[in-house]
């Protein structure tokens, strides 16, 4: 397998077990990966770089996020409709404005 697509799936993986409080300390998080707890430390300073805000808590001794955030990474289908509403919206927004601006 593709090195970038076991370090997407580790990235995964390790979302997940934050979102269900389930990482438990370094040396744990390590253990339930089945990687050394340097790299763990590698794979969550990438995390931040791609702006997760992966913090360690001392309280609950866990890894949990600062604030709410999702992960998503590959290809999806785009909803026609949902863009096409959006667009529209925007459109009309704008011609509302240029009205206004007009009968002043």
């Amino acid at each position: 397998m593709n090195i970038i697509i076991k370090q997407i799936e580790l990235i995964q993986r390790i979302d997940q077990l934050i979102r269900l409080k389930a990482t438990g300390t370094a040396i744990e998080l390590a253990s339930k990966l089945g990687i050394s707890r340097a790299k763990l430390y590698r794979v969550i300073d990438t995390m931040k770089e791609l702006n997760a805000p992966v913090e360690y808590d001392f309280t609950s001794q866990s890894f949990v996020y600062a604030r709410a955030v999702g992960f998503r990474f590959g290809f999806y289908v785009k909803d026609i409709n949902t863009i096409d509403i959006s667009t529209i919206e925007k459109e009309m927004y704008a011609q509302k404005t240029t009205s206004l601006l007009e009968v002043s």
